[in-house]
């Protein structure tokens, strides 16, 4: 891998999402020689996928070069590769480009998507984890449309238009709330040979709520706002199978040719790990300080990672905020392990949640406020502005809020890489 040898401690660190950066971020270039190993070159702000999916957003206005990140730290080298396991007995990591010895490994590998083992769920329909795979959304989405102005059956036709999301969690809510409302002012004018009254949008939920880990309240105007753009919302409803064409649920069949799944995720460990040292959700058991179960100098932080404590008997949530804060703790803990001073647990501080519905519609659950309509969807704007990485992102994204704000117009309806699954 040409990384040059040194008189400091190796820090290797496997993903760069919000964790990964944040660790490296937080320590000082002079305690470490820091190689951080992705199999992407840029990180993806995933709260915003599900904008890109619809048109509201270029994939660059989310994603920032990791090297760009990191060009004036010392002591830091970027490895594009695909790591392929861990020999944690040698301290050794495995890539498709070569092996790399460590000092202290930190794994910030994240999570992918949780089919729950049914393999037609997995194979035909569409998650959303990564950009390349809201890409596809959006052009699985508009090439369903084309295809439907080219055919007269009525049945193909409908299946073709119908849209149905699995999952009524943050991302299948956003994603819901933003298809609707290309249905309600954008398609029409592209598609006016098709009658959208046709087009069913379906939210389908095994749970009895929507937005399940957010407050009752919010749950219920979140299903309200989806109503009214015109969401078919279905609780307490299980899918069964997908032929291609059509869901089977425990309420009723719904054809369609665009199934979305957001029903679930589970921990992206890397191999090398045994049985004993996975949790719940295919996370790396840790201790508090963040350290795998049976290893010395290997970390996990973020969705990957299993901890459990009296407030979360069943792990931390699986969101951002648990990666960099936790990023962030195991970052002093390392400084302070380089000072002979004990380290210090992991206490995770909710900062709340939030999600939006559309335009001007949102809900916000903060520590001290819950907010929903306008005023949250101002804050969820704000919030998520200035999360992502880069002047040039947050500058290109405002722009594109507010020209969509006015107008509704969504200019990035293109197909440049056609979706097949072949």
């Amino acid at each position: 891998m040409n990384i040059p040898e040194t008189n400091l401690p190796r820090l290797v660190v496997i993903g760069g999402g919000f964790g990964g950066m944040q660790l490296i971020t937080r320590l000082p270039a002079k305690r470490f020689q820091t190689v951080l190993i992705d199999q992407h070159n840029y990180h993806t702000f995933q709260p915003l996928l599900y904008q890109v999916a619809t048109a509201g957003l270029e994939p660059d206005s989310i994603a920032y070069p990791l090297r760009k990140v990191f060009m004036k730290r010392h002591e830091f080298y970027f490895r594009m590769s695909k790591v392929t396991g861990v020999d944690v007995e040698n301290s050794e990591v495995q890539t498709d480009i070569g092996n790399l010895q460590y000092d202290y490994l930190v794994v910030a590998t994240g999570s992918t998507t949780n089919f729950f083992g049914n393999a037609s769920f997995e194979s035909l329909s569409m998650g959303m984890k990564n950009i390349p795979e809201a890409l596809d959304i959006r052009s699985l989405l508009l090439q369903n449309f084309e295809k439907a102005l080219l055919t007269s059956d009525l049945k193909e036709r409908e299946s073709l238009m119908n849209v149905v999301i699995v999952g009524a969690g943050p991302t299948g809510v956003e994603l819901a709330g933003a298809i609707a409302e290309l249905r309600r002012h954008v398609l029409p004018s592209d598609y006016p040979d098709l009658d959208f009254r046709r087009m069913n949008i379906h939210l389908v939920e095994a749970g009895e709520r929507v937005l399940a880990s957010m407050s009752p309240k919010a749950s219920e105007k979140a299903k309200s706002y989806l109503e009214k753009l015109g969401v078919q919302v279905w609780l307490n409803t299980k899918v069964e199978d997908y032929d291609g064409k059509t869901i089977t649920t425990s309420q009723k069949p719904m054809p369609t040719q665009t199934f979305i799944w957001a029903a679930g995720v589970k921990g992206a460990p890397v191999h090398g790990f045994s049985t004993d040292q996975l949790g719940r959700q295919q996370r790396l058991w840790v201790n508090e300080h963040n350290r795998v179960k049976d290893c010395d100098n290997v970390y996990a932080i973020g969705d990957v990672a299993y901890m459990e404590t009296e407030a979360f008997p069943q792990g931390h949530p699986m969101v951002a905020q648990v990666a960099i804060q936790s990023a962030q703790n195991l970052a002093r803990n390392l400084i302070r392990q380089s000072e002979g001073k004990e380290p210090k647990p992991f206490l995770y501080k909710d900062l709340g949640s939030m999600a939006t519905i559309g335009r001007k519609r949102a809900v916000a659950d903060l520590p001290r406020w819950k907010l929903q309509g306008t005023f949250a969807w101002f804050v969820w704007m704000f919030v998520h502005l200035m999360s992502l990485v880069g002047f040039r992102n947050r500058l290109i994204v405002f722009i594109n809020w507010t020209h969509n704000f006015f107008n509704y117009n969504r200019d990035i309806r293109l197909i440049i890489r056609p979706f097949s699954r072949d």
